[in-house]
């Protein structure tokens, strides 16, 4: 009686005839069965995945920093611009008139003031009035409240300006009103002398405001795109590593006819389930810094109502399904750079 050794060649050439049987029954089917070819691909894809998994988690954590960084460029654009928009609508130009400016007088103003397209609305103030506001901004300090006898409330009347205080639709388009200002002969007699217009107030800081969102838009950009060309080295290194390893694998799919979509599947599925953590991780990091800076950020005065109303309604889960969706298309640019290289070497 005689005892078959197998040889380590042996079995290693049954392996392959094997998987070349295998090949041939999936090729056979596959158009029968396209559900059953899509399952196979995902299926090899996440192996993959799992199989370069330290390669995977680089590629992922490049990925995720990037959709962080566009992230922070659109939030910064868009609250530093409303922020300018914001303070644009609450400047309004203040004109200072002769104290005891009549209330006719102030109307006929008004009026003339009124003609230019550019006013969005005036709001007029006589001396007494305004001595009224001033009350009722000290009202807490007793000090200057107790001092305020009729002599001294005559005294201030006399003293302080009539207003008139304009809001304008294009705080950057003033030249008109400043025309109608200085050469009216009604207002150059009745405008005070000791008080200019406050054309310019604010203007500073909304073009300082202004600057950072335009730096914070092409720095941000900047920035974005960098990590966007690691990310994609990254990823297109990860997919050739994996391909150099299962080229063995990939000759045999093609020996028995295998065709390109399917030996180029799995390797999309692993850049796309690195593009869809990525997002996962980049949306939630996103979403829990912005909400922890938003209170400050109010406290400086910077305009987050708009990104607060989205992270907090249902259209979170809409911000999610983006950066999901843009780590899949850079995961799937990636991987087909990579495996059409390959596949048109070969």
């Amino acid at each position: 009686m005689t005892t078959e050794i197998k040889t380590p060649d042996v079995e290693k050439g049954s392996l392959k005839k094997a998987a070349k049987k295998g090949l041939k029954t999936m090729r056979k089917t596959r158009t029968k069965h396209p559900l059953r070819e899509e399952g196979r691909i995902i299926k090899y894809g996440t192996s993959g995945f799992v199989r370069n998994i330290w390669l995977s988690t680089a590629a992922t954590v490049v990925m995720a920093i990037t959709l962080i960084i566009l992230f922070v460029t659109v939030v910064a654009s868009v609250v530093l611009t409303s922020t300018a928009e914001m303070m644009r609508d609450k400047i309004d130009i203040t004109i200072y008139l002769k104290p005891n400016t009549s209330e006719e007088v102030l109307d006929q103003l008004k009026d003339t003031i009124s003609r230019d397209s550019n006013i969005k609305s005036v709001d007029l103030s006589t001396s007494e009035q305004e001595y009224e506001k001033f009350l009722a901004e000290n009202a807490d300090s007793k000090e200057i409240i107790g001092v305020l006898d009729d002599e001294m409330k005559e005294l201030m009347i006399s003293k302080m300006q009539a207003t008139m205080r304009i809001k304008v639709y294009d705080v950057d388009n003033l030249d008109s009103i400043k025309g109608i200002v200085e050469n009216d002969v009604i207002f150059q007699k009745n405008i005070d002398d000791e008080m200019a217009p406050t054309y310019d107030v604010n203007q500073v800081e909304i073009a300082t405001i202004t600057s950072w969102a335009r730096i914070a838009r092409t720095g941000g950009m900047i920035l974005a795109v960098v990590f966007l060309v690691i990310s994609v080295l990254i990823i297109f290194s990860t997919i050739r590593m994996a391909i150099f390893s299962r080229r063995e694998e990939i000759y045999m799919m093609k020996l028995v006819g295998a065709d390109k979509r399917f030996i180029r599947g799995p390797f999309l599925v692993e850049a796309e389930i690195c593009g869809i953590i990525a997002g996962i991780i980049a949306a939630t990091v996103s979403y829990f810094g912005f909400m922890l800076m938003a209170p400050k950020l109010t406290d400086y005065g910077i305009n987050v109502e708009s990104i607060v109303d989205v992270l907090e309604s249902n259209r979170l889960i809409f911000v999610y399904v983006i950066f999901m969706a843009i780590g899949v298309i850079i995961g799937r640019i990636s991987a087909r750079l990579a495996v059409s290289k390959y596949l048109h070497k070969t």
